[in-house]
Formats: C-alpha cells, sequence, structure tokens
C-alpha cells in the first residue's frame, strides 16, 4: 500500500530512548529517566477527587468543540491571575493536549507550502507536525548569545508566512523577557507573519515569571497545557488563546478533528487549576533538582549547558565528548544507566553535539543520575591499562 510524501515524519529520537530504557529494565536493569520531560508525579489530588465525584454523578460525553464553559472561564481568569491579562472567556479554546493545539493552530493558519519558522534547537514535532500538514518548516539556528532563543535578524530576510517561538523553551529551558518577545512579534507582524506562542512550561519558572504573549498583542495564537506545570501528562487537555475573529474558524475545525477534547480530563483540569499548595510543592522539587544539575553536571564534565530559566530540562553542547550525540546517548544508558536524550531530535544540523538532561522526576532520582554520570564520565576519561 502506497504512503503518502506528507507520512515521511522524522522518527521522535527521544521515544526511541524511552524504548531503549525499557527493555533494559525489562533485562533486570535499574535506569535513571532523565530523557523525558514527563513529571515524576501525577494529577493533583483535588483533580482525582473531582473526576470521581463526576463520574459517580453520571456518564461523561462529548462536550462542545470548544470546551467545557466553566474550565474556558477558569483558564481566562488565569490570565488575569498571572500576568494582569483581562481576558475573554470566549477566545479560550480546550484542545486534546498541546498536540492538538499544534494541529489546529497550523491548520487554521496556514495553506499548504506555507513556511513557517522555528527556533532551533527547538521541540521535535512542531517540525514533523508541519510537515505532516504539508507546510514547510524553516529552522532559525539560534546563538549562545541570544540564550538559544530566535531574534528578528534570524528571519529578516526570509519569506516567512508564520513564527512559531516557546518560552520557557524545550529542549534548553532559557526564556524571552518582554523586549525579545516584543521584538519578535513585531518582526513577525510586520512580515505578515502569523505569531504562535508556544507557553507549555509556564508555571515552571525559577527566577522570574515567564512572558506570555498575550501581554503584548492579541493578534496571535497561544499553545497551553495541563500536561507540565499541572503534571497530567497522560491527560491529553491543553488549551488555546486567538483573537476573537479566529475563534469560529478553529471551533470549525475542531469540530471535524477532534469533536472535543476528552470530558473526564477538561473534568479534572478545571479542578487542579485550584490545587496550587500542590502545585507549587511540584515545583519546589523541580527548583532543587534544578540546583543539583546546575551543580551536578560540570561536576561530571558536561560544562558548557545553557542556562535553564524555567521547564525542567538542561540542555548541554557536548561538542568536547563527541560528534555523534545519538550513540554517546547510547552509552551513558549501557554503561551508567541513565537515559538521557540526544540533541538530534532538537537541531538536525547541530544536534550531533548536544544532549538534552531532564530533571523532571524525584530528587532521590535526579542525585542517583548524578552520581552515576560522574562515574561514568570519570572512567570514560580514564585511560585503560594495556593487558
Amino acid at each position: 500500500m502506497r504512503n503518502s510524501t506528507r507520512s515521511g515524519v522524522d522518527p521522535f529520537i527521544v521515544m526511541d530512548v524511552m524504548e531503549a530504557a525499557r527493555r533494559a529494565e525489562e533485562a533486570g536493569r535499574h535506569i535513571i529517566h532523565m530523557e523525558v520531560g514527563q513529571p515524576g508525579t501525577g494529577a493533583p489530588q483535588g483533580a482525582l477527587e473531582a473526576l470521581a465525584r463526576a463520574m459517580r454523578h453520571g456518564p461523561l460525553g462529548y462536550t462542545v468543540a470548544l470546551g467545557l464553559p466553566a474550565l474556558r472561564q477558569r483558564i481566562a481568569r488565569m490570565y488575569g491571575e498571572w500576568y494582569d491579562v483581562d481576558l475573554n472567556p470566549e477566545r479560550v479554546v480546550i484542545t486534546p493536549g498541546s498536540s492538538g493545539g499544534f494541529l489546529l493552530a497550523f491548520t487554521a493558519l496556514f495553506d499548504s507550502g506555507d513556511r513557517v519558522g522555528i527556533g532551533a534547537p527547538g521541540y521535535p514535532s512542531y517540525r514533523q507536525i508541519l510537515r505532516a500538514l504539508g507546510l514547510v518548516p524553516v529552522d532559525l539556528p539560534t546563538a549562545p548569545e541570544n540564550r538559544l532563543q530566535p531574534v528578528p535578524q534570524d528571519f529578516a530576510r526570509l519569506d516567512l508566512q508564520g513564527l512559531m517561538v516557546a518560552s520557557p523553551a524545550n529542549p534548553t529551558g532559557t526564556m524571552l523577557d518582554h523586549a525579545a518577545m516584543g521584538a519578535l512579534i513585531e518582526a513577525a507582524q510586520g512580515q505578515g507573519a502569523s505569531f504562535i506562542s508556544d507557553e507549555i512550561y509556564h508555571g515552571l519558572e525559577y527566577e522570574a515569571k515567564a512572558v506570555t504573549a498575550l501581554e503584548l498583542t492579541n493578534e496571535c495564537y497561544v499553545i497551553n497545557s495541563f500536561s507540565k506545570y499541572f503534571s497530567m501528562t497522560g491527560w491529553r487537555v491543553g488549551w488555546m488563546v486567538v483573537p476573537e475573529d479566529q475563534v469560529r474558524v478553529v471551533e470549525r475545525i475542531a469540530q471535524n478533528m477532534f469533536i472535543c477534547a476528552p470530558h473526564a480530563s477538561q473534568v479534572a483540569a478545571l479542578a487542579a487549576m485550584d490545587c496550587d499548595e500542590e502545585l507549587q510543592g511540584n515545583l519546589a522539587v523541580y527548583r532543587r533538582n534544578r540546583d543539583l544539575m546546575l551543580k551536578g553536571l560540570p561536576e561530571a564534565g558536561f560544562t558548557n549547558i545553557a542556562p535553564p530559566d524555567g521547564a525542567f530540562y538542561v540542555y548541554a553542547d557536548v561538542s568536547d565528548l563527541t560528534q555523534d550525540s545519538r550513540a554517546f546517548a547510547a552509552e551513558i544508558l549501557d554503561k551508567a544507566g541513565v537515559a538521557v536524550t540526544p540533541g538530534l531530535d532538537f537541531d538536525p544540523v547541530r544536534g550531533h553535539a548536544t544532549l538534552r538532561f531532564s530533571y523532571a522526576r524525584s530528587t532521590e532520582d535526579i542525585e542517583r543520575g548524578l552520581e552515576r554520570l560522574r562515574s561514568f564520565m570519570a572512567d570514560r576519561q580514564t585511560p585503560q591499562k594495556s593487558a
């Protein structure tokens, strides 16, 4: 049976790493997971209790395509609480995770062949979803002096129909301040390019509050999710904020693509938004883990790292150690029992010399993983005596 040319997307390498780690665990090994961006905690207890009550009350079926009105209203209120943004809840669209948001945004905004700029390194599924939709991802190689975030000069001479940014970013954890975000919005709009802001890691910040694009403009798409800060990865529920004249456009597409986001997940998400104490407790764990990583990785020999302002990743330049990050990650898994992600997922050109380390798991796991990495690197650098 023939396949479409759109189906020829690259694999998500981190999923291959997860499978290799699973096989190692199945063989009896203990693996420390630093490869996947998944909180080690589950959904907040209040979310579970709310869903249990709802299930006892009656069956859960389809919701309207835009999502439960109460959830849309609560998300709009959050923008006032977090950013002092007065947001009309009618602009909020509930989606099946941020991935559903990407599909809706790209489908609503772009035609086949349109070119969309994305920062490199960046989340690999942007690139693959764009390709699967017949669009053209345009990698914008970012510079360390710009904190591995795009700047207007990176696309000043490119013909783009869209620009997508992420702050805090995956894989680097770096953030855009008001001035940097504003400059990108102005430059994109000056070209007539649609601006999309991926804000899935908002709430996971350690020094300063992340900036939402909605503080600067209403002419943008903002995508977020309950997966990270709210610790609900498997529930597959997220949201978008779109301009008022785009709501009906997105609604029509959502009705046909998804019908709606999972009803049960929407019920749980609504309750999760009021579980502040538990969520802040999770953040305290990530903050402690971040401190351990920023100290422990250089001690192990990973000295060239991006400054992680948010999220739960450290992105390391390992060009002094390898030119094959995939093989290096496999060696670390095999010899140290630590799963890490090769940078090729995030930057097809320069990722052969980078690794991403996630610190989303328990502090005990991070401490043990760092100790294994220190031992592995010490052994690797010690000349082996010939027999």
